[in-house]
């Protein structure tokens, strides 16, 4: 048994880039939030590491373009180990909760909505979520995702409930 399998790598790839993702809510942005947005449209690549039992490098990539009412779309390509992951979505500002929202699907099953913030002249995202593994173990998912003119830093862990096991990684984006 490999506590740390291929759709655990998966859902730990899908946390790295779970700040890029769609909105399900209507966006009625103030023209500023909206150009905030679209200044990450673009070509973005990541490299980093995944630790837990293992150390493993990470290669990212990804495409920011313009949406459909004030939003931005992505399309992004994770590979690790021979694992691909590919994950498609939307940010935008939605005016009803009066916060910026990313959500995304994955190829790995795996969903999630990031809230983020203003942070400086960036943005700032965070998510928190429950699933299971392959194996239905429980595990904690939580990533912070940093954006700003020139670069996109992913922080994401996995824990395991029942163990207290834990996969972390760090993957640095830019243009």
């Amino acid at each position: 048994m490999t506590i740390f399998g291929p759709l655990s790598r998966c859902i730990a790839l899908a946390g790295l880039l779970v700040s890029l993702g769609a909105a399900a809510t209507p966006a009625f942005a103030a023209p500023a939030d909206v150009a905030l947005l679209k200044s990450y449209i673009g070509e973005w690549r990541g490299r980093g590491t995944l630790t837990g039992a293992d150390t493993e490098t990470v290669v990212c990539r990804l495409s920011l373009k313009e949406g459909n009412s004030d939003k931005v779309n992505y399309s992004g390509r994770c590979t690790l180990a021979g694992t691909n992951l590919a994950i498609n979505g939307t940010l935008a500002y939605v005016e009803a909760s009066k916060r910026f929202e990313a959500a995304m699907t994955t190829n790995a099953t795996f969903t999630g909505i990031a809230v983020g913030q203003k942070r400086g002249n960036g943005l700032a995202f965070n998510l928190r979520e429950r699933d299971q593994d392959e194996e239905g173990k429980e595990i904690n998912i939580s990533a912070n995702i940093t954006l700003s003119s020139d670069a996109i830093n992913v922080s994401f862990e996995v824990v395991y409930v029942a163990t207290g096991e834990s996969m972390r990684a760090q993957v640095p984006f830019s243009k």
